[in-house]
């Protein structure tokens, strides 16, 4: 986990014995299958493998460093072998090479992607079993799982396991800054998972607290699982201390576990959850000592099975899209002006989503020359695309536009500004998706 803020803050005591069913569970479609068990000794013997690939490079799996490539190969040669379809995205840091992986099970919509990741690399200092083996060690069993139960859920599933976390998250933000808009669009929840076998551990699902819409529904399936086998859980404030904040960033419903790092459990916690007080929920945290003695089984276990339960209830069927509502009349964009198309929309409940589809039809002659706003019932304007050089003709496309603080109901505007000499064009059409 990365190190930049120094604590936790922890909030809240579990309050809610089950999960409210949701935009990502679906409301009237039959119960998610339940997720099977996970071995545990299964996750262990990844962790010993990293553990191993750890010891012959110099004590760690650091990015840079010979033991993340043989790690990220590690990986990457047991999701091939199972048939995911797998590809390593190359990024710069620090003068070193690092990668991710990302891995895509065959199947499911791919207009509605539920992606589970985690950080592979460690600090220098130690091998980082804990941190993060258990997380990357826990979503590669589940995704192993996923081949062995031949699962075949409505929506698209994804994995990532991120380099340089430990350098400030750089992997992670390097991948979602990679996506364009249209891509991120399709990402409908992430769930991170960093430090999930702490020593002394906690039990902190994600807060969604302050995190875009969407969240909720994932803190809530996270705490279920842990209702359904009675351990109590506590919300927690990650803020930007893992790999879900670049997704957070980009408007997409993030959630995540985390038994602990630095931090000191107090003694309502210990008394709560059999641990020591006054002690770090990880003592070795960044240190050496992070090896395969740095795990509390029991932890590990709960968590994995935690992270299956959420991937077997969220990916199940998707929500039919909302209504549309489109304007078709053709309005002339002269040269150097600015104008307006309307759409009046009414019958829609609350706020408008978190990916309002705002699709465009124009014919233009350098469509580099437009710059495009779509402005909300209130006047906010919502910047959909930027002036350019692109000098290729026509637009016929779908921007998605995180609209969520925004009433639904009311008259929206696509206005478009020629803001360039010598070309001109005609909007078509345009409508919003919700």
């Amino acid at each position: 986990m990365f190190s930049k803020r120094s604590t936790t803050p922890l909030v809240g005591v579990l309050l809610l014995a089950s999960a409210l069913l949701s935009p990502l569970t679906a409301t009237a479609a039959p119960a998610a299958p339940a997720a099977p068990d996970i071995p545990v000794a299964n996750v262990q013997a990844h962790l010993n493998d990293l553990q191993a690939i750890a010891t012959s490079n110099s004590g760690n799996r650091a990015h840079g460093r010979p033991g993340y490539r043989a790690s990220i190969d590690f990986v990457k040669a047991k999701l091939d072998a199972v048939g995911f379809q797998t590809s390593l995205q190359q990024f710069t840091s620090s003068g070193a090479t690092g990668w991710n992986l990302i891995a895509d099970w065959p199947g499911g919509d791919p207009q509605n992607v539920l992606m589970l990741g985690g950080h592979l690399d460690s600090v220098t200092a130690g091998p980082g079993i804990n941190d993060n083996g258990t997380g990357s060690a826990g979503i590669l069993e589940v995704a192993l799982t996923v081949a062995r139960e031949q699962f075949q859920p409505d929506k698209h599933l994804r994995f990532g396991w991120w380099g340089a976390e430990e350098l400030g998250l750089i992997g992670s933000t390097f991948y979602v800054n990679s996506l364009a808009a249209a891509e991120k669009a399709k990402i409908k929840a992430y769930l991170n998972f960093d430090m999930t076998g702490s020593p002394n551990p906690g039990y902190f699902v994600y807060s969604a607290s302050g995190q875009p819409t969407g969240s909720l529904e994932v803190q809530q399936v996270l705490e279920s699982h842990f209702t359904t086998i009675g351990v109590p859980t506590e919300l927690t404030q990650v803020g930007g201390r893992s790999d879900h904040a670049a997704f957070a960033r980009a408007g997409i419903a993030t959630g995540g576990l985390f038994t602990g790092a630095e931090v000191i459990m107090t003694s309502a916690q210990a008394q709560k959850w059999g641990g020591v007080s006054g002690r770090a929920f990880d003592p070795c945290y960044h240190r050496a000592c992070d090896t395969i003695s740095n795990i509390n089984v029991p932890a590990l276990d709960r968590n994995t099975d935690a992270i299956a339960h959420a991937l077997w209830t969220l990916s199940g069927p998707v929500a039919p899209p909302g209504p549309r509502f489109e304007n078709t009349d053709d309005v002339t964009i002269p040269d150097l002006s600015t104008v307006e198309s309307s759409i009046t929309v009414s019958g829609v409940t609350g706020n408008a989503p978190a990916a309002l589809g705002v699709g465009v039809d124009i014919s233009h002659t350098y469509r580099g020359d437009l710059v495009i706003d779509l402005v909300a019932p209130d006047g906010t304007a919502f910047r959909v695309k930027g002036s350019s050089s692109d000098s290729g003709n026509d637009l016929v496309t779908t921007y998605p536009v995180n609209a969520s603080g925004e009433v639904a109901n009311g008259v929206w505007k696509l206005r478009v500004q020629d803001v360039a000499a010598q070309d001109t064009g005609r909007i078509n059409g345009w409508s919003l998706q919700f």
